[in-house]
């Protein structure tokens, strides 16, 4: 991955959330953009977002919202971000968070005994 490509998409991210939390700040309080991925030509870019409720209707509501910006969003940024070609905007939900909010869960629903086999076998000898 270039250099150039990942500032790009740094910048990006950088002006998409200052743009949702301070323009839409009443209706994106609950969404988090966590990356954005510019296509090599710069003429499209994946725009990654999570939200804080994971619940189905939460995250359809969330697209809905960001979908129907998207010209607004692509507008404001061609105000901010000097580039030849300003990407075309695709939003989708990150899903990364929610593996991890689960891995998480299955860590917490563990049991652990007090009884440490290791200090257990140490203390018979």
């Amino acid at each position: 991955m270039s250099n150039r490509k990942i500032r790009v998409g740094e910048l990006m991210k950088r002006e998409i959330s200052d743009i949702l939390h301070t323009r839409f700040k009443g209706s994106a309080v609950m969404i988090t953009i966590t990356e954005v991925d510019v296509s090599p030509d710069n003429k499209n870019a994946k725009v990654l977002f999570s939200v804080i409720e994971t619940k189905d209707s939460s995250v359809g509501k969330a697209q809905r919202f960001l979908d129907a910006k998207k010209s607004q969003f692509k507008r404001e940024l061609s105000r901010r971000i000097v580039l030849k070609y300003m990407p075309e905007l695709e939003f989708v939900f990150d899903e990364k968070n929610l593996a991890a909010n689960r891995v998480n869960e299955m860590i917490d629903g563990l049991e652990f005994s007090d009884d440490d086999p290791e200090e257990s076998d140490s203390s018979e000898r």
